[in-house]
């Protein structure tokens, strides 16, 4: 029997994560064109292109380490979720998080003094940019809060705490913000190195205080959430940090080189197709850096699903009540796919109007468009990948991540050389198409949901076309008679939106069961919020 409270404490839990998320990426969005306007797109290449190498240093810095707390933790937790831990819950979760933090910190340590030890020669002959060496010895002392604060955002996700996280996500940002633009105000003008250094001296800033911050409110919260009469003799499950965390590790390491291989050859694919040093990282800048930035916005409400999915599935699975995984997976898809559907759609119609809104080029506008087709898959692997996960198939996300990113680099090595960029979009969609079927291939023999192609994805598609093209052709009209230059477009994206929503209702699209989960959760609310 579905344990219908639990459910609905998962969702309630997503949605508050999802607005906190659209509000900080929103900040972050409006905060990445000011630093684009600052540093230019050849500026913004040269950071995105050693954000690979940086990736890279924190996959070996966090090893697997925070996936590993939120599911060990999970399920040492009790399943009926008591505000107060017993006493063989509270010591388990206690050497659950001293192992973590053991591990987290000797993984960080050798990886930070690796990047700053090697940063001349990985500037030098990797990114064949010596622009980039300041930033990165500075961003390898990010590496050890970052690894900490992955250990305890894990604890807070597995105890479904999770609104310290967003505590601490926002005055994370709210420090990056300030450091960044201050240093950039500052150095910018010295140059594009000056401009790459701020915005490393900024971020590891921020990374520090959100460390510290982390570690005030998780000694709170242990000392409010425990029980302080601890039997020594009492046996409990032993859980494995090492085990559990290290597989995950190694098969991070692989992939995450395999991922910085592929955007190492990028701008090399680019300038073999003709295109200048400058103007290869420029485009490469315009692509990773406010294309897929923009693309990826608002699965800020999707990801807050997918990152509670692991404690919420892997908790179930402990306890073998898959009736509640099935409940939980396809709702979960029916939301992902209506709510991927309407985005891709909007950004497909309104492609150069929002390229032009946000950096003032419709050259953005037309990467925006050719990609936007991919959205659906896109937020749909994530949404998987979070359930698998949950279902401890780590190991196996992990292995079709790695084939994802081989297959790249073998295609980028074939196809950037000849096509340029639209070769390049040709790889992002054969490798996003063949890891999401392999993500869902697996999902659905595992957990026996069953497929709804009709309302998953038939119905979402025709809504949002209808929409799209009725508010075109309202607007071609002039029949709300605007003329408010740049806001048209957000009055008119607005407007395709509810319509959206409106049709989807009226089709099926969005259900009575749907909206009377959404009416139960809206009264919860307001009880804990009257509690």
């Amino acid at each position: 029997m579905i344990k219908i409270n639990k459910v609905q404490k998962y969702f309630f839990n997503a949605a508050l994560l999802s607005l906190a998320g659209i509000l900080i990426n929103t900040i972050s969005v409006g905060f990445n064109i000011f630093v684009t306007n600052k540093v230019g797109s050849e500026g913004i290449g040269l950071i995105t292109l050693s954000s690979g190498i940086y990736s890279f240093a924190i996959t070996v810095a966090t090893s697997g380490i925070q996936l590993t707390v939120i599911r060990l933790i999970s399920m040492a937790l009790p399943y009926n979720e008591n505000e107060l831990l017993d006493k063989s819950h509270n010591k388990a979760v206690l050497k659950i998080m001293k192992s973590a933090l053991l591990y987290s910190l000797f993984f960080s340590i050798i990886a930070s003094s690796f990047l700053f030890a090697f940063a001349s020669p990985i500037g030098k002959y990797a990114l064949g940019s010596t622009k980039v060496i300041p930033s990165l010895k500075i961003m390898a002392f990010s590496l050890v809060p970052i690894s900490v604060s992955s250990v305890l955002n894990g604890y807070f996700s597995a105890v479904r705490r999770i609104y310290k996280n967003v505590i601490v996500r926002f005055f994370e940002q709210g420090v990056k913000i300030t450091t960044v633009s201050y240093f950039l105000i500052m150095l910018s003008p010295s140059g594009v190195e000056y401009a790459c250094a701020s915005l490393a001296m900024g971020a590891t800033i921020s990374e520090c205080f959100s460390m510290v911050i982390s570690s005030i409110i998780y000694i709170i919260d242990r000392k409010r959430h425990r029980n302080l009469s601890i039997d020594k003799k009492e046996r409990i499950k032993e859980y494995s940090v090492f085990k559990e965390a290290f597989p995950i590790g190694v098969s991070g390491y692989v992939r995450s080189g395999l991922s910085t291989v592929e955007h190492l050859l990028i701008p090399y694919g680019f300038r073999k197709n003709g295109a200048s040093e400058q103007g290869a990282f420029a485009s490469y800048g315009i692509l990773h850096g406010m294309v897929f930035p923009l693309l990826l916005f608002p699965s800020s409400v999707i990801g807050s699903f997918s990152s509670l999915l692991v404690p919420e599935i892997s908790a179930s699975y402990e306890k073998r009540d898959f009736s509640r995984i099935r409940y939980i997976v396809s709702r979960v898809f029916s939301f992902t796919l209506i709510f991927a559907f309407g985005v891709s759609g909007i950004l497909i119609c309104f492609s150069n109007e929002i390229g032009i809104f946000f950096y003032g080029t419709s050259e953005a506008g037309e990467f925006i468009r050719q990609l936007s087709p991919l959205i659906p898959l896109m937020y749909l692997d994530g949404t998987v990948d979070g359930i698998l996960k949950g279902l401890g198939e780590q190991v196996y996300s992990m292995r079709v991540n790695i084939l994802d990113s081989l297959v790249s680099v073998i295609l980028i090595l074939v196809l950037l050389p000849p096509f340029g960029i639209s070769g390049y979009v040709v790889v992002i969609f054969i490798t996003e198409l063949l890891n999401t079927s392999l993500s869902i291939i697996k999902l659905l023999n595992i957990t026996k949901v069953k497929t709804k192609i009709l309302k998953w994805v038939i119905k979402p598609l025709f809504c949002i076309v209808i929409a799209t093209a009725i508010s075109r052709f309202v607007f071609s009209l002039g029949v709300f008679g605007l003329s408010l230059g740049k806001l048209t477009t957000v009055f008119e994206i607005s407007f395709t939106a509810v319509l959206y929503l409106l049709i989807s209702y009226a089709l099926g699209s969005i259900s009575n069961e749907e909206l009377g989960l959404a009416k139960r959760l809206i009264g919860k609310a307001k009880n804990q919020t009257r509690g």
